[in-house]
């Protein structure tokens, strides 16, 4: 490809992302307080550690810059026991409003984290993983396909796995968590709803 074009095609893309941008900045309510949320970070790796688990550092930078907290920070490996017990143990924490993992959401046989995920949901939050993959065509085209990203809700508290590469976890914070996790956002919003998110699940107890 010439330079020329390269150059032109470089800008085209830096248009449409300053477009999107300015669009998701007109949702933003500037007379509704922000609100800092409480996110703990999961890798599922067999070979990664915090020393050099590059999307988990990208996920945990993301929380800090955009002024939530960082609850909680682990790695552990591509084992359903594993990511089950870590996660459980965050449900039951009430200081976690979000878990986000990074990892395992692939088609190979170690990949099981949708699999111990969906084992904890009490409801699943089928159009993250719709949204998730629509952003992602558009970067990787059908590769896209290989990709069983999901999210859902158990005890009060969001859940969402990611697939294990930084791209993926700077498109789904860059693009969805950015705005989801702010209260600001309208017409409407992840945290907004958080004080409800027990309530099916009460009733289903006590039912």
């Amino acid at each position: 490809m010439f330079p020329v074009r390269q150059q032109q095609n470089r800008q085209n893309s830096d248009s449409v992302e300053d477009k999107k941008s300015m669009d998701h900045q007109k949702r933003i309510d500037k007379s509704v307080s922000f609100v800092a949320v409480n996110i703990a970070v999961l890798t599922v790796s067999d070979s990664r550690r915090l020393t050099d688990d590059k999307s988990g550092d990208l996920l945990a930078g993301r929380v800090a810059e955009d002024g939530h907290h960082l609850a909680d920070r682990r790695v552990v490996t591509d084992d359903f026991d594993a990511i089950n017990a870590v996660v459980s143990e965050w449900v039951e924490t009430d200081t976690i409003d979000v878990v986000i993992a990074t990892g395992g959401t692939g088609l190979t046989g170690r990949d099981g984290t949708p699999e111990a995920f969906r084992s904890i949901f009490e409801k699943e939050i089928e159009g993250f993983g719709e949204i998730f993959r629509y952003i992602s065509f558009q970067k990787i085209g059908t590769s896209t396909i290989q990709s069983r990203a999901v999210a859902g809700v158990a005890g009060g508290t969001y859940l969402f796995a990611l697939p294990g590469s930084p791209s993926a976890c700077r498109d789904a914070w860059d693009e969805i968590f950015r705005y989801q996790l702010d209260v600001r956002h309208r017409p409407c919003n992840f945290v907004e709803i958080m004080p409800r998110l027990s309530e099916s699940a009460t009733v289903r107890r006590g039912g």
